[in-house]
C-alpha cells in the first residue's frame, strides 16, 4: 500500500529530441496537467546531429513555468520528480562546469570508425556491454572528440547524458540511472556498474562518470532556488529515472518479464522486459538494464519510423496524418512499391549508419497515397526484422502494447500485427510516454513505493489481432523487402 498525503503530486520531465515535456500526476497515477517546450536539432553536416544543453535547460524551465501558471496548487504539492530523456547524447563539461561543445545526439553517425577502434582495443566489449559498438552510443562519440577535437577532449571533466545534465541543473548532483547508462557503451550491463576496461579504451575513468542509482531510487533533492521559483513547499526527491524507452515502459506498465511495447514515434522501438541479461549482438539488438531493479530489457530499434512518413509528407507538401488516413481509405492489400525506412541509417538488424532509404517498384501509378502506404508497410516489416532478432536471443514476448503518435493509425497497427504475427493491445487515450513513466518513478522514490505496484498497465480498449490473409500476403512482400538491402549494399561496392 502506498502511504503518504493523498494530496501529494509527482512531476515527470522528458528531455526529448524535439522538445521537453513536463507532466504532473497524483498519488493514484492520474495525469493532472502537462506542458511542453520545443527544441531544434542542428545538422551541420550530413549524418551529424547536435543540440545545445542550455536549450534543454531553458525548455525545462519553460515547461515547468507553464505548469506553475496553469496548475499552481498541484505543482506546489510535488513531492517527487522523475527524469526521462533521449539516450546516448554526449554532454561534455569542464572542471568549471562549462559545457565544452554542443551535445552529439543519439542519431548522429559520425563516429563509425571509432566503433571499430573500440572493439579492436577491447575484444570483450560486446560481452561486457551486451551491445555492438554503434555510432549512436556515447563512448564512440567521445572517442571521436578525442580524435578530431583533442583540445576539447583534454578539458573533459564530466560526461553526462541529456537527462542527467538536467538532473545536475536541478539538484547539483552528478548521477545517472542504470537504463540510460546502458546506452553509453561504458556499462557492464550484467553487473549494473561502470566497466573500468571500457572506460579505459576512451581514456576515461570513473571520475569522469556520474554515480549510478536504480531508476526508482533517489538521486538527490531539488535545489531550494527552484522550489522558490515554482512555489513548491518541498522537499522534492528526484528519482534516478530512465532512458526514454525504459521510462516509457514504466509508463505503459511493461516491467515484468515478457511484457513489451511497440513504439511508433520518431524512431520505432520493439521493447521487451527480461528477468536477466539477454544479449544478441549479432542481430544489433540492444540489451540494457531496465529502469527498475533486478530487471533488464531488450530493444530492436528502427531509426526512422513516423519520421519516414513525416519526410514523405514534407516532400509532397501534404500532412502526415492526412496521408496516413488516405492510405487507410484506399488500402486494398500490399502495394507494388516497397520502401526501406533507413533515412538516418539503421540499427536493428543492420547496424549501419550509412544505410539510406529506398523506394522500389515505382510506376506512373505511384502517387503520394500509394507511397505513404509503402512507407507504413516498410516500417511494419522493419519491426518484423526486429522481432526476428529478439527471437534469436531466446526471448518470448507475452504481450505488446502500442504507444507513440503513429499508433493512432489503425492501418499501421494492422500492418505491424500482420508483420509480427502477434496481437497488439491499444490502451485508452492517454499519455503513457517517457514523462509519465518518469513521474511514476518519481512517485516510487518519494514514497518508497514498489515499481510493481506503481507501474501498472493501463486499461486496454481494443486488441488488434493479426489477419491470417494479410500475414500470408506480407510474407511474400517481406521476402522482397529482405532481398533489397543486401542487393543495394553490394551495388555500392
Amino acid at each position: 500500500m502506498i502511504s503518504g498525503s493523498d494530496t501529494a503530486t509527482f512531476l515527470g520531465l522528458d528531455v526529448g529530441t524535439s522538445g521537453v515535456k513536463a507532466i504532473l500526476i497524483d498519488l493514484d497515477g492520474n495525469a493532472i496537467a502537462d506542458a511542453s517546450a520545443p527544441l531544434s536539432v542542428s545538422r551541420l553536416r550530413d549524418g551529424w546531429s547536435e543540440q545545445n544543453p542550455s536549450d534543454w535547460w531553458q525548455a525545462t524551465l519553460v515547461s515547468v513555468d507553464a505548469l506553475s501558471k496553469s496548475s499552481p496548487e498541484a505543482l506546489a504539492r510535488v513531492r517527487g520528480l522523475g527524469l526521462s530523456g533521449q539516450m546516448h547524447g554526449a554532454t561534455l563539461l569542464d572542471k568549471s562546469r562549462n559545457v565544452l561543445r554542443p551535445a552529439i545526439l543519439w542519431n548522429d553517425g559520425r563516429a563509425n570508425m571509432e566503433c571499430l577502434e573500440i572493439e579492436k582495443a577491447c575484444p570483450e566489449s560486446r560481452a561486457i556491454s551486451g551491445n555492438i559498438a554503434m555510432a549512436g552510443f556515447t563512448a564512440p562519440k567521445v572517442l571521436w572528440v578525442k580524435n578530431h577535437e583533442p583540445e576539447i577532449y583534454e578539458k573533459i571533466d564530466k560526461v553526462l547524458l541529456p537527462k542527467d545534465y538536467i538532473r545536475w541543473r536541478l539538484t547539483g548532483e552528478f548521477v545517472s540511472d542504470m537504463s540510460d547508462a546502458s546506452g553509453t557503451l561504458w556499462l557492464d550491463v550484467k553487473k549494473r556498474d561502470w566497466s573500468d576496461e571500457l572506460l579505459a579504451v576512451t581514456g576515461l575513468s570513473r571520475t569522469h562518470m556520474p554515480s549510478l542509482v536504480e531508476g526508482s531510487a533517489s538521486s538527490g533533492i531539488l535545489k531550494s532556488e527552484l522550489l522558490s521559483r515554482w512555489n513548491m513547499s518541498g522537499p522534492v526527491v528526484v528519482a534516478g529515472g530512465g532512458g526514454d524507452n525504459a521510462a516509457s515502459a514504466c509508463g505503459i506498465g511493461a516491467i515484468r518479464p515478457g511484457e513489451g511495447f511497440v513504439s511508433l514515434g520518431t524512431s520505432g522501438v520493439l521493447f521487451v522486459s527480461n528477468d536477466r541479461f539477454r544479449p544478441n549482438t549479432q542481430g544489433a539488438v540492444h540489451a540494457f538494464c531496465h529502469a527498475v531493479p533486478q530487471t533488464w530489457h531488450q530493444m530492436g530499434v528502427i531509426l526512422s519510423a513516423t519520421d519516414s512518413l513525416n519526410w514523405l509528407a514534407g516532400l509532397t507538401g501534404r500532412d502526415a496524418a492526412q496521408l496516413a488516413g488516405e492510405a487507410e481509405t484506399a488500402y486494398c492489400g500490399p502495394g507494388e512499391e516497397i520502401f526501406l525506412p533507413y533515412l538516418s541509417g539503421e540499427r536493428t538488424p543492420h547496424n549501419n549508419p550509412a544505410a539510406r532509404g529506398t523506394f522500389t517498384g515505382l510506376s506512373h501509378n505511384s502517387d503520394p497515397v500509394r507511397m505513404a502506404q509503402a512507407v507504413m508497410e516498410g516500417v511494419a516489416m522493419a519491426f518484423g526484422d526486429a522481432l526476428s532478432m529478439l527471437k534469436e536471443a531466446g526471448t518470448e514476448i507475452n504481450s505488446l502494447v502500442a504507444v507513440g503518435g503513429g499508433s493512432n493509425s489503425a492501418l499501421w497497427l494492422k500492418l505491424i500485427a500482420a508483420s509480427l504475427d502477434m496481437e497488439i493491445q491499444v490502451p485508452r487515450d492517454g499519455d503513457f510516454g517517457g514523462a509519465f513513466g518518469a513521474a511514476r518513478l518519481g512517485l516510487c522514490a518519494a514514497q518508497n513505493a514498489s515499481p510493481v505496484e506503481v507501474c501498472t498497465m493501463p486499461h486496454i480498449v481494443k486488441t488488434i489481432a493479426p489477419d491470417p490473409q494479410l500475414r500470408e500476403l506480407y510474407g511474400k512482400q517481406y521476402a522482397r523487402y529482405r532481398a533489397l538491402y543486401p542487393a543495394i549494399e553490394e551495388a555500392k561496392t
